[in-house]
């Protein structure tokens, strides 16, 4: 066992020494992160001041634009902040609040994908039972136990982090990791191990398998049906499979940087890697949804252009 000092802050390896490339790299991820932020805000407020828009799929929309806004705010305005600074150092409680954050927001994501698949589900396979089966109520309750399951989801594999004695503070991310913050342990338990693997089962695997369910049976109903129904079912699903795909590719690339990691991989690379879900995600999503689905697509234009 490596001599254990009394560890108060984390060094956030990743950053280096990028010398006056610092203001570039902070302009734009400043314009990024408010781009995200103004995306997913004018979706909200379109979806809340147009009534047509008051359904469950829009309601859980505006639960997945929400989640984006802050599974982003829990990044970038640490990465902004360490942009200036020469030693990239993040205390203990600020790095755990922001896992905390981070993981739940990705476990809020897939779980609130899931429950819009379902949605889709329903209202495909059984149209003429849709506004019983998904109520608003139902919907206001479904979102509720969406963020109770993510937060507890990962506050158990969490609290066998908060109790481990740690034997160094340097974590080679831009952000503080899970798996990295245990791999500074002096000792590692197997339930530490196995904590994250935990969470990806329970915050990624159980969601995709349901999302996975969901959408074969939507096929094998699509099928069997009209060419409109057919279309209909492609317009509004796309957007959704294309969202799944993006966070299956990015959870790939964090497990295996975070878990197997990935020397030989240039290091700007390996951030790229390492941030993609949080860079991508939040911007795809209301581009895809904004201009995919014709109801909002429309209600953009009248809220944007034609105002009186």
């Amino acid at each position: 066992m490596e001599n254990s000092t009394e560890i108060v802050s984390f060094v956030l390896g990743a950053y280096g020494n990028i010398g006056q490339v610092k203001y570039l790299y902070f302009v734009i991820m400043l314009i990024w992160y408010l781009s995200i932020c103004v995306a997913n805000s004018v979706l909200i407020v379109v979806i809340y001041v147009d009534r047509r828009l008051h359904e469950p799929m829009y309601i859980l929309l505006c639960n997945l634009f929400v989640n984006e806004i802050g599974g982003s705010t829990s990044l970038y305005p640490l990465m902004l902040s360490q942009m200036f600074s020469d030693f990239h150092e993040v205390t203990l409680p600020w790095c755990f609040l922001q896992m905390c954050f981070i993981y739940t927001s990705a476990s809020v994501e897939f779980c609130s994908l899931a429950a819009m698949a379902y949605d889709r589900y329903v209202s495909i396979c059984y149209p003429l039972h849709y506004n019983a089966i998904m109520s608003t109520v139902k919907v206001a309750i479904i979102i509720l136990l969406i963020w109770i399951y993510s937060f507890i989801n990962y506050i158990i594999p969490f609290s066998f982090v908060m109790g481990i004695e740690l034997c160094g503070n340097l974590i080679n991310k831009v952000f503080c990791d899970h798996r990295l913050v245990i791999k500074l342990a002096c000792s590692v338990s197997l339930h530490n191990t196995v904590s994250d693997l935990i969470f990806a089962f329970t915050s990624i695997f159980v969601p995709f398998c349901f999302i996975s369910v969901s959408y074969l049976k939507i096929l094998s109903v699509c099928l069997n049906t009209s060419t409109e129904n057919k279309k209909k079912a492609i317009t509004t699903c796309t957007p959704q499979i294309v969202s799944v795909s993006n966070l299956f590719l990015g959870c790939i690339f964090h497990f295996v940087d975070s878990r197997i990691g990935v020397t030989h991989v240039p290091d700007k690379l390996r951030v790229l890697f390492s941030v993609y879900l949080l860079v991508c995600q939040p911007m795809i999503t209301p581009f895809m949804y904004g201009l995919k689905l014709p109801k909002i697509k429309e209600s953009c234009k009248r809220f944007l252009f034609d105002r009186k």
